[in-house]
């Protein structure tokens, strides 16, 4: 599941304080400290945290723990489930096999994977690699149980081939079986032998629930009475849409290896950085990897986003700039963190909003926001558990309260404000999505 890549930070005036501290005469490895640590205070962040700029690495720390059970601390060698980065390794695999003869990206799929219904008649390898297939969600699923096989579900295309974007995991899923039937090799072996054995990659592959992985980080989520183990769900058949695990300092191999010419062709390595170009399609997707421009410079990015674990790695290539950062905790921070640290490094004004400061509200005030909220698009449900307020839609996740009537999630940016109709009774709420107002509701 991908969470929102990159955004720019605004300045709160009751940030001002906090931006103050991030000043100049400080060292860089306190400026980037002074990022990181307000979310590690509020329990909004544990993992890994790199910073590297034209082969030295600037900043490098983990923070929490990598076992909350045997207590035992997060490093830069634990093993962090990287969820959706997964894909710029898949892509990349792909346009190895092209460089060696053994397909085209302008191939049919079919031509690999003849079983596959007749309404993918015109997807090509490229369409995939570009989110631009049509496939629908599940029109594919991967059964790693062996044999591995592909199982199709005939499900209608949702447009032509090369007609829109969308994000899709089903893209990437028929990839990673298409490599193995082209390859001769498991999706992991392929990896292994092409990519992570080259570059030194020794704390990076394909996550099990079943194999015993040294170092591994359990992943947690932000609980409403603090830190709770996520559900560890069957990672086997994510495969090369996201089933990868790895450290900063492997991936921080990785970009170096990859934007060095150690890993592709110069003609391949445009190809994977160069987004499809379409008049009706976002132009920032390329194959696995974001293009886009953040004032002024060149920005290659790409996050993830598991139960239990959040990636965000952005690499910088016109300054040679890396910024890595994972984490075993489920929350919106990762992306934050890793804008403001890149803004650190560039000499820039950090636009960073610190976390809300949660503050204590009477059960007996909570219990006035319970009910049922119609939003244009959909329903929230909030229910009292305990001593916190509930938000469901879709999943159920505890809120916190900023102020007796605002309410915040630790693990998306979202936050919740009530308010009163013209008797004086609460009877609506408003949504903020990442800060920007998302729509008012009124209980039924």
């Amino acid at each position: 599941m991908s969470t929102k890549r990159y955004f720019q930070l605004a300045v709160l005036a009751s940030a001002s304080a906090f931006l103050a501290g991030i000043c100049n005469a400080q060292s860089p490895g306190e400026r980037l400290q002074q990022v990181v640590q307000p979310y590690v205070d509020a329990q909004m962040f544990m993992g890994s945290v790199l910073v590297a700029q034209k082969g030295k690495v600037l900043f490098s720390k983990s923070y929490g723990w990598a076992d909350l059970e045997w207590n035992i601390p997060n490093s830069p060698t634990a093993r962090f489930q990287i969820a959706s980065v997964t894909k710029q390794f898949t892509a990349a695999a792909i346009l190895l096999l092209e460089e060696r003869g053994k397909l085209k990206t302008d191939d049919l799929v079919k031509k690999y994977l003849p079983d596959a219904p007749a309404s993918w008649d015109k997807i090509t390898i490229y369409n995939l690699l570009t989110m631009t297939s049509g496939l629908a969600d599940h029109a594919a699923d991967y059964e790693p149980t062996p044999p591995d096989r592909l199982i199709f579900t005939n499900k209608p295309l949702e447009f032509h081939p090369g007609e829109k974007w969308d994000y899709k995991n089903t893209n990437y899923l028929v990839l990673g079986y298409l490599l193995e039937k082209v390859s001769g090799q498991s999706y992991a072996d392929f990896l292994r032998e092409n990519i992570f054995k080259p570059l030194g990659m020794n704390d990076s592959g394909l996550d099990s629930n079943v194999s015993i992985v040294p170092h591994r980080a359990s992943g947690y989520l932000p609980g409403a009475d603090g830190i709770e183990n996520a559900e560890r769900v069957n990672i086997g058949g994510a495969l090369s849409a996201g089933g990868l695990y790895s450290t900063t300092e492997d991936l921080l191999r990785w970009e170096e290896g990859l934007f060095g010419g150690k890993v592709l062709r110069p003609s391949s390595l445009h190809k994977m950085t160069t987004p499809f170009k379409h008049t009706t399609l976002n132009n920032d997707y390329a194959c696995g990897l974001y293009i886009n421009h953040v004032n002024g410079r060149l920005l290659i990015d790409y996050d993830g986003n598991n139960i239990g674990f959040t990636s965000q790695m952005a690499y910088y290539p016109e300054e040679g700039l890396a910024v890595i950062v994972l984490t075993n905790l489920n929350s919106y921070a990762t992306a934050r963190i890793n804008t403001a640290l890149a803004a650190v490094i560039h000499g820039e004004t950090v636009a960073f909003t610190p976390p809300p400061r949660e503050i204590p509200v009477p059960r007996e005030i909570l219990a006035r926001y319970v009910g049922t909220y119609a939003f244009s698009d959909g329903r929230v449900v909030f229910t009292l558990e305990g001593g916190h307020l509930m938000a469901q839609f879709g999943a159920t996740f505890p809120l916190f309260a900023q102020s007796e009537t605002r309410f915040f999630s630790k693990g998306w940016d979202i936050q919740f404000e009530f308010s009163k109709n013209d008797k004086g009774e609460f009877a609506f709420v408003t949504e903020y999505m990442d800060g920007r107002d998302a729509g008012k509701a009124e209980r039924k």
